[in-house]
């Protein structure tokens, strides 16, 4: 699949599922997704980042698994597919930290207390299905990551990108990033869709 199907998907899936409750959140998938790309735009992140921010979550869309799969004990791997769907068409500067966005959650748990304390239930919830928090040896082969500290960045704002009524751009705004992104792994990629 080109790019340019792959973005055409991408706003396909938001608008066909986007409505999709976010694990247990007071905030639908696409609402989640929209809040943590304004929250990296506003921090001055990267195109490539910006786009990881909006697609981070992308493997929820990806699977047909139940929305109450972790009340049932079931890990998703959203990171792991949405890593393998994302690769290719889109820069490492972004897939990396949408596969990683999981680890550095539990990199967070382990090193900052103040972050573990802020988790939501589902997030505490999906914590415990995704290994829960590293131990000192994962910490540091995580710390030597070259995608570590747009990681932790991402981290940050998907634990923030939760709030019920936030306005924020619509999806065409942050779609621009994703372009942007897929055109640095080839200059031909979405030129149909810009």
């Amino acid at each position: 699949m080109k790019a340019e199907d792959r973005i055409d998907r991408v706003r396909q899936m938001f608008k066909d599922h986007g409505d999709s409750q976010y694990g247990g959140e007071a905030v639908t998938q696409l609402e989640h997704a929209l809040q943590a790309a304004l929250l990296a735009e506003r921090a001055g992140a990267d195109a490539p980042l910006i786009a990881a921010a909006f697609l981070h979550d992308v493997g929820h869309l990806l699977h047909d698994l139940p929305e109450d799969a972790p009340n049932h004990g079931v890990d998703d791997s959203h990171e792991t597919l949405a890593g393998h769907w994302l690769a290719g068409w889109l820069p490492p500067e972004t897939v990396e930290p949408v596969r990683l966005h999981v680890t550095a959650k539990r990199y967070l748990c382990a090193t900052s207390p103040a972050y573990f304390s802020r988790l939501s239930g589902p997030s505490i919830q999906s914590l415990a299905l995704q290994g829960g928090p590293m131990n000192e040896a994962q910490v540091e082969t995580f710390r030597l990551s070259p995608h570590f500290h747009a990681s932790v960045r991402l981290r940050a704002w998907d634990e923030e990108a939760k709030v019920p009524g936030l306005k924020t751009p619509p999806v065409e705004h942050f779609m621009a990033y994703v372009e942007v992104a897929a055109k640095m792994v080839n200059p031909a990629a979405a030129q149909g869709s810009a």
